[in-house]
């Protein structure tokens, strides 16, 4: 059989519940409990839940307060950044065991193309099962993983045995596990667009193979293209060492709404200060100033404006978000402001991907 795409082995690993076994790894007090890492106060956001948590609806991005109401037995921890990074370095360093061909999408998970690895190990589930036994070794944590041919069934995998499991999806098992698979599961697809697909009659992976290229692209635009792809498992992303950074930014939740723009304008400071900061950490500069406004609703808004040129500097970068803060009218009293710096100068660079047609044999050795 032949396909139209590059089969490659690929591996997705995530980390179970990263941040809170952590925590619950550094305090056994925190072992088998409910724990959240955030905020705790009226205005706080879970950033993690622990499995135990999970089992009551606590879940990541919540607010704190109705985390504490779905779970009252819950201990929040404060976030230790610094230490997740060194735990996250200690995983990376088994990667690197196996593959130079790492791409961390975040300190807890990462894609990892083993087609030709280090060790020589023909098959890519062994490999996933060896780095998952290091990690719990070296840092007593569990980790899940997804195996396939692409990153976006890799990652769709990992979660099916989580946690601490893996899946791995065989070259001649693609086209079915995608047509059964939920569209909720579908990486690309959030909740508004999931229940767009649901009134247009599309539940799984088999009725979103039915749709025309045409059909996708109509409803869903640019992404209707990538829906068609990615559900005849073509999705020809290669596993980059060298992730872009498309933009940076700062936001800060309030203890008590503001009312008063003269408040939020020494917010905006604070905030463009500490951007400024972060770019000459980064050496880079952008054009495109986004202040983000969320109010005491719960209502998000953004506003933006692209300049003719990079800055870098607090000064522009806040003149700028005063410029769209005063932009419309304040809807309501606000309860967060963010400013994010995008179209950063960091150098496009551009990934030719020839499909050609490659010979596959079905029992590829995964």
């Amino acid at each position: 059989m032949k396909t139209q795409f590059p089969i490659r082995k690929i591996i997705h690993i995530d980390m179970d519940a990263f941040y809170a076994s952590v925590e619950q790894l550094d305090d056994p007090d925190l072992r088998n409990k409910p724990v959240a890492v955030g905020g705790s106060s009226e205005r706080g956001v879970v950033s993690a839940a622990s499995y135990e948590a999970r089992k009551f609806g606590v879940k990541s991005a919540m607010s704190s307060v109705i985390a504490k109401r779905n779970c009252p037995e819950l201990i929040f921890v404060k976030p230790r950044f610094e230490r997740y990074k060194e735990v996250s370095s200690q995983i990376r360093e088994i990667f690197l065991e196996y593959t130079d061909l790492v791409e961390p999408l975040s300190l807890d998970e990462a894609y990892l193309d083993v087609t030709e690895n280090k060790k020589g190990i023909p098959s890519a589930s062994m490999i996933a099962k060896e780095i998952r036994e290091k990690i719990k070794e070296k840092t007593g944590l569990n980790a899940s993983a997804g195996i396939s041919i692409n990153k976006f069934i890799a990652k769709v995998a990992s979660d099916i045995n989580k946690p601490n499991g893996q899946k791995t999806v065989n070259p001649e098992e693609v086209e079915a596990f995608l047509e059964q698979l939920q569209i909720r599961k579908f990486y690309g697809v959030g909740k508004v667009t999931a229940e767009k697909m649901y009134l247009l009659g599309i539940f799984k992976g088999i009725q979103l193979k039915e749709k025309s290229e045409e059909f996708l692209t109509e409803n869903f635009g640019k992404s209707g293209r990538y829906y068609y792809n990615v559900v005849r498992g073509i999705h020809t992303s290669e596993v980059k060492t060298d992730r872009i950074r498309k933009s940076l930014g700062a936001e800060r939740t309030f203890n008590e709404n503001i009312a008063s723009e003269i408040f939020m304008m020494e917010r905006l400071e604070n905030i463009a200060e500490e951007i400024e900061r972060r770019l000459k950490k980064s050496k880079v500069a952008g054009k495109t100033v986004t202040l983000k406004i969320k109010y005491s609703d719960f209502t998000l808004q953004t506003r933006s404006k692209t300049l003719p040129y990079y800055i870098g500097s607090k000064a522009v970068i806040l003149d700028t978000a005063k410029e769209l803060l005063f932009q419309e009218k304040m809807k309501n009293s606000v309860r967060l402001l963010g400013i994010t710096l995008s179209n950063l100068n960091t150098g496009k660079k551009e990934t030719h991907v020839k499909e050609k047609e490659i010979a596959v044999q079905l029992k590829f050795d995964f």
